[in-house]
């Protein structure tokens, strides 16, 4: 087995070096990253390595600034190999970035470190002085633990009278050069030298003892000249491996034939035992064919009286499948980022079974559940990449269990667990909660305030997943969106910076955008709408009859005027909406409380009865409009009404004047009334004569309409037909107003319900009046 891998090494043409045992820690052997045309310089970030397989001794390492290959333990060549004479050390030099596995070979050269021993101090031969010239008898060889010309190579015998040496090979014979005389000399000291061919050359030497005997000429002859046996590993004791047997043609003492083990090393004498007597050779201690797969074992058979020979036992341990695979992570890339591609490498596993042949076959695999592969390599290595795409939102550590079997029978199996753990990558933008954000705050709030909180996750990790909020840039009419609202950039809370005013704006959007801390950063955006809510923070105004100024408006009531007939209307509007701007009116104070009424929600004001003589020529209502906050507020005017068919029957229209007098206006009032008198009775004929037509409907002493002027509404005031405060349209009669440096003549008109005209007021002075009226009997008093 060990020849076919030294032959297919050679065939690859893997880099050797040849070196001498016994070197010292840290000698150089040879340059093995210039043998193999590897750049020195990317040693160290390759992860440049020796690896031996299983726990095996590297004997060997390499300079990772250099590419030297240098000695990194004691190396003993009789230890490694024993007595072979070729000894070859496998090794592997491995990278990573890529995987590249370059096999290499040390070949270990014997140097003369040990002397040719033998095995006893003192070797007994007993010979029969019968014996003839020229007989010969077998020395055991001594033995020197090194190989080749460090060896044994010569003999020298001590001169004598009686033997010379025969060598032949490693058979070593005493040959009896004349014959022995008992009768002179009973015994015989011998030196035998043994010499090796090193240098220096080393000897060992052993004293042969002769006892001179009776004759005993026949050694025992073994059955066999070598014995084979086949043990399996790990037999259990004293099971018997091979039985040898010799036999002795001789009889008696001399024919009497006792076994025991040769030269042979301390550690076979603990694993074997023979019996001296019937040559069973048993197991006596464990049996590893991982440790030794062939034990020579040199067996002595000699007779009673020390003639001896010797024989070869060969036992071939065979394997049993008894190791485990042993996986070993030879390289592991941890933590893994997140957007690795498929087919990365992140592992090197490397499986390493002691046993032989087909259980020494591993395969190797993981659960399917991980998305992760092993893919084959170099011999016993395996790369383990990736299969698919890596999220750690999803899964941020992976417990992998790769599990090896090889195909023994039975077979036998071994699992490692290699935690990987994925580091995060930003590649998650903030989410936000919702799809967009709603924010009501009623007007008139503190700036500072609390509006609402948006919320965004960023399932990345630590500063990935850290979220930063801020306001988009922006305008809202014309400001920027900073000089309205706020966002805390850590709680994501928007706080109002100003007070808002519902009447200047009703609602606005803004853009929040979450960013994460990431680099690059990514981010995200959401539209947050503000909505402002109505406070009841207007009171209504009135715009019809004007506010109190220095003029005031009074209107003419027909004396025949029935009970239900429109006499006026007080018009008002609140700035506010919704129930806010609800307006309701009521008479707070009048002249007769019993003779006008006023619509609580038109502002229409009607008589309740027939007008009757009795009734005060001059009628004063001071009419409340309320709105329907909470709390309300509310306003007041002052409405002026006339009985009377014209002018002519007021007989005192100062007393309804302000206090302001002006004496020439007066005048002015007087002539026009004066130039118009001539007019009167046809005046009074044609209002007689639209009166009968129109017996319903009243009409004042001028058909036009009256017209409100546009600076007394709101600039965001458009009223729509049954949804505001303006609800009806209506004919009224004309007024006349007195007691001012110029009069207002104000006439109704139907209108429509959206629009009031105001166009349509005339300004009129005292001559128009008079030219208006003409004479009259009964001038009114200035």
């Amino acid at each position: 087995c060990f020849v076919f891998f030294l032959l297919l090494q050679a065939v690859n043409g893997d880099v050797s070096y040849s070196f001498q045992e016994e070197m010292k820690r840290g000698s150089l052997i040879g340059n093995i990253a210039k043998d193999l045309n590897l750049d020195s310089s990317k040693l160290f970030a390759r992860n440049a390595r020796v690896d031996a397989a299983g726990n095996r001794k590297r004997y060997c390492d390499i300079s990772l600034s250099t590419g030297d290959l240098i000695v990194a333990d004691r190396i003993d060549r009789e230890g490694l190999c024993g007595e072979k004479l070729s000894c070859v050390i496998k090794r592997d030099l491995v990278l990573e970035n890529p995987l590249e596995l370059h096999p290499f070979s040390l070949h270990i050269q014997d140097i003369n470190d040990n002397s040719p021993q033998f095995k006893e101090e003192l070797i007994n031969i007993e010979i029969r002085e019968s014996a003839d010239r020229g007989a010969r008898f077998v020395i055991e060889e001594a033995h020197d633990a090194d190989v080749g010309q460090n060896s044994v190579q010569q003999y020298s015998l001590e001169k004598n009278d009686n033997f010379i040496l025969a060598v032949n090979g490693n058979t070593i014979e005493l040959v009896l050069d004349k014959e022995l005389d008992r009768e002179k000399q009973q015994e015989i000291n011998l030196l035998l030298t043994a010499l090796d061919g090193g240098s220096p050359q080393r000897s060992g030497t052993v004293v042969i003892h002769v006892t001179v005997l009776d004759a005993n000429d026949n050694v025992p002859v073994f059955s066999q000249a070598v014995y084979k046996a086949s043990l399996p590993e790990n037999s259990p004791l004293d099971t018997v491996v091979v039985t040898v047997s010799a036999t002795d043609a001789d009889e008696g003492v001399n024919g009497e034939v006792t076994y025991e083990f040769g030269h042979v090393s301390e550690d076979v004498k603990k694993v074997f035992s023979i019996d001296r007597k019937n040559g069973k050779i048993k197991v006596k201690g464990a049996i590893d064919f991982e440790t030794v797969a062939t034990y020579d074992l040199r067996i002595k058979a000699k007779d009673g009286l020390g003639l001896s020979s010797y024989t070869k036992v060969t036992v071939d341990v065979t394997d049993v499948n008894d190791n485990i695979p042993v996986i070993y992570v030879k390289s592991l890339a941890n933590p893994i980022p997140e957007n690795v591609s498929p087919g990365t490498e992140v592992g090197i596993i490397n499986v390493q079974d002691a046993d032989s042949d087909n259980n020494q076959q591993v395969l190797c695999s993981i659960q399917q559940t991980a998305p992760f592969k092993l893919v084959p390599s170099i011999k016993n290595y395996y790369s383990l990449v990736t299969t698919g795409h890596l999220d750690r939102e999803l899964v941020s550590d992976y417990n992998i269990t790769i599990t090896a079997t090889d195909e023994g029978s039975p077979p036998l199996s071994s699992s490692k667990t290699v935690q990987l753990s994925v580091a995060d990558i930003n590649d998650n933008p903030p989410v936000f909660e919702e799809q967009s954000y709603s924010a009501y705050v009623a007007e008139n709030n503190q700036p500072g305030s609390t509006l609402c909180s948006v919320t965004a996750r960023d399932p990345d990790w630590r500063q990935n997943g850290t979220v930063i909020y801020s306001l988009l840039a922006g305008e809202v009419n014309g400001a920027p969106v900073s000089s309205y609202l706020s966002v805390n950039g850590d709680t994501g809370v928007i706080h109002a910076v100003r007070s808002f005013d519902y009447e200047q704006l009703r609602s606005f959007k803004v853009h929040v955008m979450a960013r994460d801390n990431g680099s690059p950063p990514l981010s995200s955006n959401v539209t947050v709408s503000v909505f402002i809510s109505d406070v009841n923070d207007n009171s209504p105004q009135v715009l019809y009859p004007a506010p109190e100024g220095n003029s005031f408006m009074t209107e003419l009531v027909p004396k025949a005027a029935h009970g239900g007939s429109l006499v006026s209307k007080v018009i008002a509007v609140d700035a506010d909406s919704g129930q806010n701007a609800w307006l309701s009116y009521h008479i707070v104070k009048s002249t007769d409380p019993g003779l006008f009424t006023i619509g609580v929600h038109s502002g229409e004001i009607r008589t309740q009865r027939d007008i009757s003589e009795s009734d005060s020529m001059k009628q004063n209502l001071i009419v409340a409009v309320k709105d329907n906050g909470q709390p309300s507020l509310s306003a007041t005017c002052s409405m002026y009404l006339l009985i009377s068919d014209n002018l002519a029957e007021v007989p005192e229209l100062k007393d309804i004047s302000y206090d302001e007098k002006n004496s020439k206006l007066t005048s002015y009032l007087i002539i026009a009334l004066v130039s118009v008198s001539t007019f009167f009775l046809t005046f009074i004929i044609i209002i007689l004569g639209v009166r009968f037509c129109r017996r319903r409907k009243p009409r004042l002493l001028f058909d036009g309409a009256v017209a409100i002027p546009s600076a007394y509404l709101p600039p965001n005031y458009a009223d729509v037909d049954g949804t505001g405060t303006l609800r009806s349209t209506y004919n009224y009669d004309a007024y006349l107003t007195t007691g001012s440096r110029t009069s207002d003549f104000k006439f109704v008109t139907s209108y429509n319900d959206n629009t009031l005209p105001a166009d349509q007021t005339l300004r009129k002075s005292p001559t128009d009046f008079a030219e208006a009226f003409g004479d009259c009997d009964d001038s009114p008093e200035v």
